[in-house]
């Protein structure tokens, strides 16, 4: 199962976003894919994509432990862990369509028969008000949802505290998630993203705000190479029921090797896009069940990350809900073909067919590509 090509196709789906696929095509006629999307990064992930074609057109698909290990020092540094990730995703989806089995099988069996998720609303929510936050909440919850994550407190940065604004900023994102516990009552679990936005005293004030709002967790308030404040914002966090979340953009089994060691949060996030893949996503969770921490895979992407990162939830033992980027846009169901990634009332349904049991609609995503943004998501100061 030799490969004859690597391709990366861009797709343009909502004015503010887009995703990136890479296509692994073999010489038997067989084609696998990943997910790499990395928000405004389109044109290097691109560039990197063609370097690893070079490099890689001939060689034997099944040979995963050589050709995809991540190297922690790349110099392209997150670009490149993107590009080698959905690197690794695809292998496997082209691994699972050879022997005729689905990835989860591959990876040594399902533990359960679904995986549970939790509704990102951040994108979904429209008017950005307390009022557009809790309806977002709600139309998750009457899918079935039990859990919702909002980002409320843009356009908020620490590094602006003395702007007058940036107070009535951390005042609206407590009204946000405020509203959103209204809205939804004590019985839904309610995570807050805080997008690294807090300095250390910040953050520490923010535990003390939202915790009569009793969330599930708090997630990245403070910068991820800050370990010293984030173990103590983690103590501060468990002494009022709350858990701390975070490292999602990190690489490799060994960068989170030191997150564990430090005892920075409770609930670790790695990416199927960025982490290295399956294999290096497993590695990490084994570790981190050793210290009893637990995993939440950030997943608030394209249809081929969620339908990897269902497959790779199947098997992990310590696992939390996985999260699914709610009510931004209908692509997410209808650019790729199989197996239905409707959620069934808060949880994902595990395919049965060989490989990711999903394919790209190419003709369809090629109609639509990738289009600059004139702004960036998020702060540029922020990640």
């Amino acid at each position: 199962m030799r490969i004859a090509s690597i391709e990366f196709l861009g797709v343009n789906v909502t004015p503010k976003t887009n995703w990136s696929f890479l296509l692994v095509r073999t010489e038997d006629g067989r084609t696998g894919i990943g997910e790499c999307t990395l928000a405004n990064q389109e044109a290097l992930l691109e560039a990197e994509a063609a370097r690893l074609a070079a490099n890689l057109a001939g060689e034997d698909a099944r040979a995963r432990n050589r050709l995809a290990r991540l190297i922690p020092h790349a110099p392209a540094g997150l670009v490149a862990h993107a590009v080698l990730s959905a690197f690794e995703q695809a292998l496997w989806d082209l691994a699972g369509q050879e022997d005729g089995r689905p990835i989860h099988a591959m990876l040594g069996g399902a533990l359960r028969e679904a995986v549970p998720l939790y509704a990102n609303i951040n994108r979904g929510a429209n008017p950005r008000t307390p009022e557009g936050f809790a309806a977002a909440a709600q139309r998750a919850v009457a899918e079935g949802f039990r859990a919702v994550k909002p980002a409320p407190f843009e356009p908020l940065v620490w590094e602006d505290a003395a702007d007058a604004s940036q107070r009535a900023a951390y005042a609206e994102g407590l009204d946000r998630i405020a509203a959103v516990r209204d809205a939804v009552g004590r019985d839904i679990d309610i995570m807050v993203d805080a997008h690294w936005r807090f300095s250390p005293g910040g953050a520490a004030r923010l535990v003390q705000d939202v915790a009569p709002l009793g969330l599930f967790w708090l997630e990245c308030p403070v910068s991820e190479a800050n370990h010293a404040a984030i173990r103590r914002l983690r103590a501060m966090a468990n002494d009022r029921g709350m858990r701390l979340a975070g490292a999602e953009t990190l690489a490799g089994l060994g960068a989170y090797r030191t997150v564990i060691e430090a005892g920075c949060y409770d609930v670790l996030m790695p990416d199927i896009k960025y982490a290295g893949g399956h294999e290096e996503i497993r590695r990490i969770a084994a570790l981190a069940q050793t210290a009893g921490v637990e995993i939440a895979p950030h997943n608030p992407t394209g249809p081929v990350c969620h339908a990897h990162s269902v497959h790779l939830c199947a098997t992990l033992p310590n696992l939390l809900p996985l999260e699914v980027q709610f009510g931004e846009t209908d692509r997410f169901f209808t650019l790729v073909t199989g197996h239905d990634l409707h959620f069934a009332r808060g949880n994902a349904t595990l395919p049965g067919a060989p490989g990711l049991g999903n394919a790209l609609d190419e003709a369809g995503a090629r109609l639509m590509p990738w289009q600059p943004m004139p702004k960036p998501w998020l702060d540029p100061r922020l990640g």
